[in-house]
Protein backbone atom coordinates (compact mmCIF):
# COMPACT_ATOMS: atom_id res chain seq x y z
CA UNK A 1 0.00 0.00 0.00
CA UNK A 2 1.36 3.28 -1.42
CA UNK A 3 2.63 5.82 1.57
CA UNK A 4 1.47 8.60 -0.30
CA UNK A 5 -1.44 10.92 1.29
CA UNK A 6 -4.64 11.10 -0.18
CA UNK A 7 -5.29 14.70 -1.75
CA UNK A 8 -9.30 15.29 -1.35
CA UNK A 9 -9.46 18.29 -2.70
CA UNK A 10 -7.27 17.54 -5.93
CA UNK A 11 -9.87 14.60 -6.22
CA UNK A 12 -12.99 16.88 -6.15
CA UNK A 13 -10.93 18.81 -8.84
CA UNK A 14 -10.43 15.70 -11.11
CA UNK A 15 -14.40 14.45 -10.42
CA UNK A 16 -15.40 18.39 -11.48
CA UNK A 17 -13.45 18.14 -14.40
CA UNK A 18 -14.74 14.53 -15.54
CA UNK A 19 -18.20 15.88 -14.48
CA UNK A 20 -17.93 18.87 -17.28
CA UNK A 21 -16.76 16.08 -20.14
CA UNK A 22 -19.64 13.84 -19.22
CA UNK A 23 -21.86 16.46 -19.68
CA UNK A 24 -20.45 17.90 -22.54
CA UNK A 25 -20.76 14.48 -24.24
CA UNK A 26 -24.15 14.05 -23.24
CA UNK A 27 -25.08 17.28 -25.02
CA UNK A 28 -22.87 16.37 -28.16
CA UNK A 29 -25.48 13.20 -28.28
CA UNK A 30 -28.82 14.76 -27.79
CA UNK A 31 -27.93 17.33 -30.79
CA UNK A 32 -27.26 13.88 -32.78
CA UNK A 33 -29.90 12.85 -31.94
CA UNK A 34 -31.37 15.15 -32.79
CA UNK A 35 -30.15 15.59 -36.04
CA UNK A 36 -31.13 11.89 -36.83
CA UNK A 37 -34.93 13.03 -36.18
CA UNK A 38 -34.11 15.49 -38.88
CA UNK A 39 -33.09 13.20 -41.27
CA UNK A 40 -35.89 10.57 -40.67
CA UNK A 41 -38.60 13.12 -41.07
CA UNK A 42 -36.83 14.03 -44.09
CA UNK A 43 -36.98 10.81 -45.85
CA UNK A 44 -40.34 9.84 -44.02
CA UNK A 45 -42.91 11.87 -42.29
CA UNK A 46 -44.20 8.76 -40.44
CA UNK A 47 -40.65 7.61 -39.65
CA UNK A 48 -40.72 5.19 -36.21
CA UNK A 49 -37.98 6.56 -33.83
CA UNK A 50 -37.81 4.35 -31.37
CA UNK A 51 -36.05 0.98 -32.68
CA UNK A 52 -36.55 -1.77 -30.17
CA UNK A 53 -33.07 -3.90 -32.03
CA UNK A 54 -30.91 -0.97 -32.25
CA UNK A 55 -31.54 0.03 -28.16
CA UNK A 56 -30.85 -3.84 -27.61
CA UNK A 57 -27.37 -3.82 -29.87
CA UNK A 58 -26.48 -1.03 -27.93
CA UNK A 59 -27.11 -1.97 -24.47
CA UNK A 60 -25.32 -5.45 -25.36
CA UNK A 61 -22.45 -3.45 -26.43
CA UNK A 62 -21.89 -1.10 -23.45
CA UNK A 63 -22.08 -4.43 -21.28
CA UNK A 64 -19.45 -6.12 -23.47
CA UNK A 65 -17.10 -2.74 -22.97
CA UNK A 66 -17.80 -1.82 -19.63
CA UNK A 67 -14.53 -2.01 -17.75
CA UNK A 68 -16.24 -1.68 -14.01
CA UNK A 69 -15.99 -0.70 -11.37
CA UNK A 70 -19.60 -0.29 -11.96
CA UNK A 71 -21.79 -3.53 -12.24
CA UNK A 72 -22.36 -3.79 -16.20
CA UNK A 73 -26.40 -3.99 -15.85
CA UNK A 74 -26.06 -0.99 -14.04
CA UNK A 75 -23.82 0.59 -16.68
CA UNK A 76 -26.26 -0.14 -19.15
CA UNK A 77 -29.19 1.36 -16.76
CA UNK A 78 -27.72 4.75 -16.76
CA UNK A 79 -27.02 4.30 -20.78
CA UNK A 80 -31.12 3.70 -20.98
CA UNK A 81 -32.01 6.44 -19.09
CA UNK A 82 -29.45 9.27 -21.38
CA UNK A 83 -31.43 7.00 -24.43
CA UNK A 84 -34.70 7.43 -23.23
CA UNK A 85 -33.90 11.37 -22.58
CA UNK A 86 -32.42 11.42 -26.29
CA UNK A 87 -35.58 9.97 -27.61
CA UNK A 88 -37.70 12.42 -26.04
CA UNK A 89 -35.96 15.32 -27.69
CA UNK A 90 -36.83 13.48 -31.42
CA UNK A 91 -40.01 12.16 -30.23
CA UNK A 92 -41.28 11.09 -26.95
CA UNK A 93 -43.00 7.84 -26.32
CA UNK A 94 -46.00 7.32 -25.54
CA UNK A 95 -46.59 4.02 -23.78
CA UNK A 96 -49.51 2.59 -22.32
CA UNK A 97 -49.68 -0.13 -19.15
CA UNK A 98 -51.84 -2.14 -16.95
CA UNK A 99 -52.74 0.48 -14.50
CA UNK A 100 -52.82 2.32 -11.99
CA UNK A 101 -49.81 4.33 -11.04
CA UNK A 102 -47.52 2.62 -8.86
CA UNK A 103 -47.72 -1.29 -10.59
CA UNK A 104 -44.78 -3.32 -11.09
CA UNK A 105 -45.78 -3.46 -14.83
CA UNK A 106 -45.22 0.95 -14.67
CA UNK A 107 -42.23 0.04 -13.09
CA UNK A 108 -41.55 -2.74 -16.08
CA UNK A 109 -42.81 -0.06 -18.65
CA UNK A 110 -40.17 2.13 -16.82
CA UNK A 111 -36.90 0.01 -16.97
CA UNK A 112 -37.56 -0.81 -20.67
CA UNK A 113 -38.16 2.57 -21.72
CA UNK A 114 -36.46 4.70 -19.66
CA UNK A 115 -38.54 7.77 -17.49
CA UNK A 116 -38.77 10.07 -20.45
CA UNK A 117 -41.49 7.96 -21.44
CA UNK A 118 -44.76 9.26 -21.33
CA UNK A 119 -46.17 6.36 -19.54
CA UNK A 120 -50.14 6.06 -19.85
CA UNK A 121 -51.79 3.45 -17.54
CA UNK A 122 -54.59 1.23 -18.53
CA UNK A 123 -57.66 -0.38 -16.16
CA UNK A 124 -57.99 -3.43 -18.01
CA UNK A 125 -55.27 -5.37 -20.69
CA UNK A 126 -57.17 -5.17 -23.13
CA UNK A 127 -57.75 -1.59 -22.79
CA UNK A 128 -53.98 -1.73 -23.48
CA UNK A 129 -54.24 -3.53 -26.53
CA UNK A 130 -56.86 -1.83 -27.99
CA UNK A 131 -54.59 1.53 -26.94
CA UNK A 132 -51.74 0.89 -29.06
CA UNK A 133 -53.59 -0.90 -31.90
CA UNK A 134 -55.84 2.89 -32.30
CA UNK A 135 -52.36 4.49 -32.47
CA UNK A 136 -53.07 6.43 -29.09
CA UNK A 137 -49.88 5.06 -27.44
CA UNK A 138 -46.88 4.02 -29.59
CA UNK A 139 -46.67 0.91 -27.73
CA UNK A 140 -48.00 -1.44 -24.52
CA UNK A 141 -46.90 -3.24 -21.83
CA UNK A 142 -48.26 -6.28 -20.37
CA UNK A 143 -47.56 -8.77 -17.69
CA UNK A 144 -47.16 -12.48 -19.41
CA UNK A 145 -46.02 -14.82 -16.76
CA UNK A 146 -44.59 -14.99 -13.37
CA UNK A 147 -42.26 -17.64 -12.18
CA UNK A 148 -44.50 -18.36 -9.06
CA UNK A 149 -47.91 -18.60 -10.40
CA UNK A 150 -47.30 -19.37 -13.66
CA UNK A 151 -48.76 -17.71 -16.91
CA UNK A 152 -51.30 -14.63 -17.35
CA UNK A 153 -54.08 -16.34 -19.59
CA UNK A 154 -55.49 -12.99 -20.11
CA UNK A 155 -52.54 -11.56 -21.86
CA UNK A 156 -52.40 -14.92 -24.03
CA UNK A 157 -56.05 -14.93 -24.94
CA UNK A 158 -55.86 -11.10 -26.02
CA UNK A 159 -53.02 -11.75 -28.82
CA UNK A 160 -55.76 -14.64 -30.37
CA UNK A 161 -58.10 -11.92 -32.23
CA UNK A 162 -55.71 -8.68 -32.54
CA UNK A 163 -52.53 -7.99 -34.99
CA UNK A 164 -50.82 -6.40 -32.60
CA UNK A 165 -47.04 -7.65 -32.41
CA UNK A 166 -44.70 -8.22 -29.75
CA UNK A 167 -41.93 -5.93 -30.11
CA UNK A 168 -39.65 -6.34 -26.76
CA UNK A 169 -39.86 -8.35 -23.24
CA UNK A 170 -38.78 -7.08 -20.24
CA UNK A 171 -37.83 -9.60 -17.07
CA UNK A 172 -38.61 -7.56 -13.49
CA UNK A 173 -37.64 -9.19 -10.58
CA UNK A 174 -41.03 -8.65 -7.71
CA UNK A 175 -40.64 -7.39 -4.38
CA UNK A 176 -43.24 -7.20 -2.17
CA UNK A 177 -43.31 -5.18 1.07
CA UNK A 178 -45.87 -4.82 3.92
CA UNK A 179 -46.60 -1.20 4.10
CA UNK A 180 -48.26 0.91 6.21
CA UNK A 181 -49.10 4.96 6.67
CA UNK A 182 -48.43 7.53 8.70
CA UNK A 183 -51.95 6.73 10.43
CA UNK A 184 -51.51 2.67 10.96
CA UNK A 185 -51.46 1.42 14.37
CA UNK A 186 -48.66 -1.19 13.27
CA UNK A 187 -49.49 -3.29 16.33
CA UNK A 188 -53.20 -3.47 15.76
CA UNK A 189 -52.91 -4.22 11.85
CA UNK A 190 -56.19 -6.61 11.23
CA UNK A 191 -56.67 -6.36 7.95
CA UNK A 192 -54.57 -6.80 4.60
CA UNK A 193 -54.68 -5.10 1.21
CA UNK A 194 -53.11 -6.35 -2.00
CA UNK A 195 -53.45 -8.31 -5.53
CA UNK A 196 -54.34 -12.18 -5.43
CA UNK A 197 -51.54 -13.31 -7.08
CA UNK A 198 -49.50 -11.10 -4.48
CA UNK A 199 -51.27 -12.29 -1.79
CA UNK A 200 -49.79 -16.04 -3.09
CA UNK A 201 -46.61 -15.03 -3.74
CA UNK A 202 -46.34 -13.79 0.27
CA UNK A 203 -48.65 -17.31 1.36
CA UNK A 204 -46.09 -18.29 3.83
CA UNK A 205 -44.77 -15.43 5.31
CA UNK A 206 -48.48 -14.19 5.74
CA UNK A 207 -49.56 -17.39 7.71
CA UNK A 208 -46.17 -17.05 9.70
CA UNK A 209 -46.50 -12.92 10.49
CA UNK A 210 -49.91 -12.38 10.42
CA UNK A 211 -51.93 -15.44 10.18
CA UNK A 212 -55.56 -13.90 12.25
CA UNK A 213 -55.07 -11.05 9.77
CA UNK A 214 -58.24 -10.40 6.85
CA UNK A 215 -56.10 -10.42 3.15
CA UNK A 216 -59.08 -8.82 1.12
CA UNK A 217 -57.95 -8.97 -2.51
CA UNK A 218 -58.06 -5.90 -4.60
CA UNK A 219 -57.57 -5.09 -8.67
CA UNK A 220 -54.02 -4.21 -8.08
CA UNK A 221 -50.63 -3.62 -5.74
CA UNK A 222 -50.93 0.16 -6.51
CA UNK A 223 -54.85 0.08 -5.25
CA UNK A 224 -54.10 -1.52 -1.99
CA UNK A 225 -51.42 0.90 -1.31
CA UNK A 226 -54.31 4.29 -1.92
CA UNK A 227 -57.14 1.82 0.33
CA UNK A 228 -54.77 2.06 3.59
CA UNK A 229 -54.01 5.58 3.67
CA UNK A 230 -58.10 6.24 5.08
CA UNK A 231 -57.53 2.66 7.41
CA UNK A 232 -55.54 2.96 10.77
CA UNK A 233 -55.65 -0.88 11.07
CA UNK A 234 -54.71 -1.76 7.61
CA UNK A 235 -51.61 -3.06 6.07
CA UNK A 236 -50.95 -3.29 1.69
CA UNK A 237 -48.37 -5.95 -0.09
CA UNK A 238 -46.77 -3.90 -2.82
CA UNK A 239 -43.75 -2.85 -4.28
CA UNK A 240 -41.58 0.19 -4.10
CA UNK A 241 -43.19 2.42 -6.76
CA UNK A 242 -46.25 2.25 -4.64
CA UNK A 243 -44.63 3.06 -1.66
CA UNK A 244 -43.12 5.99 -2.89
CA UNK A 245 -46.28 7.37 -5.18
CA UNK A 246 -48.28 6.86 -1.84
CA UNK A 247 -45.77 7.98 0.82
CA UNK A 248 -46.27 4.83 2.30
CA UNK A 249 -43.68 2.74 5.23
CA UNK A 250 -42.15 -0.49 4.75
CA UNK A 251 -42.49 -2.72 8.33
CA UNK A 252 -41.52 -5.45 6.41
CA UNK A 253 -39.10 -5.95 3.02
CA UNK A 254 -38.96 -8.62 0.70
CA UNK A 255 -41.71 -10.82 2.20
CA UNK A 256 -41.85 -13.14 -1.17
CA UNK A 257 -41.93 -16.89 -0.26
CA UNK A 258 -39.27 -17.62 -3.14
CA UNK A 259 -36.32 -14.99 -3.52
CA UNK A 260 -35.86 -15.48 -7.30
CA UNK A 261 -39.60 -14.20 -7.72
CA UNK A 262 -40.21 -12.66 -10.63
CA UNK A 263 -42.31 -11.46 -14.00
CA UNK A 264 -42.39 -11.15 -17.70
CA UNK A 265 -43.94 -8.56 -19.24
CA UNK A 266 -44.17 -8.35 -22.98
CA UNK A 267 -43.66 -4.90 -24.50
CA UNK A 268 -46.12 -4.79 -28.18
CA UNK A 269 -46.65 -2.51 -30.63
CA UNK A 270 -47.35 -2.37 -34.43
CA UNK A 271 -44.34 -2.66 -36.38
CA UNK A 272 -42.03 -5.87 -37.12
CA UNK A 273 -38.65 -5.84 -35.42
CA UNK A 274 -35.60 -6.67 -37.35
CA UNK A 275 -32.90 -8.59 -36.21
CA UNK A 276 -30.97 -7.63 -33.36
CA UNK A 277 -28.32 -10.59 -33.09
CA UNK A 278 -29.93 -12.14 -29.66
CA UNK A 279 -33.87 -12.96 -30.50
CA UNK A 280 -36.86 -14.31 -29.45
CA UNK A 281 -40.06 -15.60 -31.44
CA UNK A 282 -43.10 -16.10 -30.40
CA UNK A 283 -46.34 -17.88 -31.93
CA UNK A 284 -49.46 -18.76 -31.44
CA UNK A 285 -50.45 -22.46 -32.89
CA UNK A 286 -54.33 -24.19 -33.82
CA UNK A 287 -53.44 -27.70 -33.87
CA UNK A 288 -56.53 -30.17 -34.92
CA UNK A 289 -57.86 -32.97 -31.97
CA UNK A 290 -55.68 -36.26 -33.56
CA UNK A 291 -53.31 -38.66 -31.75
CA UNK A 292 -49.84 -37.16 -32.19
CA UNK A 293 -50.47 -33.30 -32.74
CA UNK A 294 -47.83 -32.25 -30.00
CA UNK A 295 -45.28 -34.95 -31.25
CA UNK A 296 -45.80 -33.36 -34.83
CA UNK A 297 -46.27 -29.14 -34.23
CA UNK A 298 -42.98 -29.88 -31.96
CA UNK A 299 -40.75 -32.40 -33.72
CA UNK A 300 -39.66 -29.88 -36.44
CA UNK A 301 -37.97 -27.92 -33.78
CA UNK A 302 -35.84 -30.81 -32.40
CA UNK A 303 -34.61 -31.39 -35.56
CA UNK A 304 -33.68 -27.52 -35.97
CA UNK A 305 -32.11 -27.35 -33.22
CA UNK A 306 -34.45 -24.96 -32.46
CA UNK A 307 -34.37 -24.07 -28.40
CA UNK A 308 -38.00 -24.04 -26.80
CA UNK A 309 -38.45 -21.33 -23.98
CA UNK A 310 -42.07 -21.52 -23.48
CA UNK A 311 -45.15 -23.49 -24.36
CA UNK A 312 -48.43 -23.19 -23.08
CA UNK A 313 -51.65 -24.91 -23.79
CA UNK A 314 -55.38 -22.65 -24.29
CA UNK A 315 -58.35 -24.07 -25.00
CA UNK A 316 -59.59 -23.14 -27.84
CA UNK A 317 -62.05 -19.68 -27.60
CA UNK A 318 -63.48 -21.20 -31.36
CA UNK A 319 -64.79 -23.97 -30.41
CA UNK A 320 -63.13 -25.37 -34.20
CA UNK A 321 -59.84 -26.73 -32.54
CA UNK A 322 -59.35 -28.29 -29.52
CA UNK A 323 -56.05 -27.08 -28.79
CA UNK A 324 -54.08 -23.73 -29.04
CA UNK A 325 -50.11 -24.03 -27.93
CA UNK A 326 -48.46 -20.58 -27.62
CA UNK A 327 -44.51 -20.95 -28.10
CA UNK A 328 -41.88 -19.13 -28.12
CA UNK A 329 -38.41 -20.09 -28.86
CA UNK A 330 -34.75 -18.65 -29.71
CA UNK A 331 -34.05 -17.07 -33.05
CA UNK A 332 -35.90 -14.43 -35.32
CA UNK A 333 -38.07 -15.41 -37.95
CA UNK A 334 -35.54 -13.79 -40.46
CA UNK A 335 -32.93 -16.92 -40.35
CA UNK A 336 -33.21 -19.27 -42.59
CA UNK A 337 -32.92 -22.10 -39.75
CA UNK A 338 -36.38 -19.91 -38.01
CA UNK A 339 -38.44 -19.40 -41.42
CA UNK A 340 -37.63 -23.23 -42.23
CA UNK A 341 -38.89 -24.43 -39.16
CA UNK A 342 -42.25 -22.08 -39.63
CA UNK A 343 -42.64 -23.17 -42.94
CA UNK A 344 -42.53 -26.59 -41.45
CA UNK A 345 -45.24 -25.90 -39.06
CA UNK A 346 -47.64 -23.98 -41.31
CA UNK A 347 -48.00 -27.22 -43.16
CA UNK A 348 -48.62 -29.32 -39.89
CA UNK A 349 -50.98 -27.25 -37.83
CA UNK A 350 -54.94 -25.62 -38.60
CA UNK A 351 -53.57 -22.47 -37.94
CA UNK A 352 -50.50 -20.59 -37.51
CA UNK A 353 -49.87 -16.63 -36.12
CA UNK A 354 -46.68 -15.43 -35.73
CA UNK A 355 -47.07 -12.89 -32.61
CA UNK A 356 -43.81 -11.34 -33.41
CA UNK A 357 -39.40 -11.78 -33.24
CA UNK A 358 -38.34 -9.60 -30.99
CA UNK A 359 -34.36 -8.97 -29.15
CA UNK A 360 -34.20 -11.01 -26.05
CA UNK A 361 -34.36 -8.47 -23.02
CA UNK A 362 -31.04 -6.82 -21.78
CA UNK A 363 -31.95 -5.87 -18.34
Amino acid sequence: MSDTPIDLDALRQRIDSLDNDILRLISERAQAAQQVAQVKSAEDPKAVFYRPEREAQVLRRIMELNPGPLDSEEMARLFREIMSACLALEQPVKVAYLGPEGTFTQQAALKHFGDSAVSLPMAAIDEVFREVEAGAANYGVVPVENSTEGVINHTLDSFVDSSIRICGEVVLRIHHHLLVSSNTRQDKVSRIYSHPQSFAQCRKWLDAHYPGAERVPVASNAEAAKLIKTEWHSAAIAGDMAAKLYDLERIAEKIEDRPDNSTRFLVIGNQDVPLSGDDKTSIVVAMRNQPGALHDLLEPFHRHQIDLTRLETRPSRSGVWNYVFFIDFKGHRDEPQVAAVLEEVQLRAAELKVLGSYPAGVL
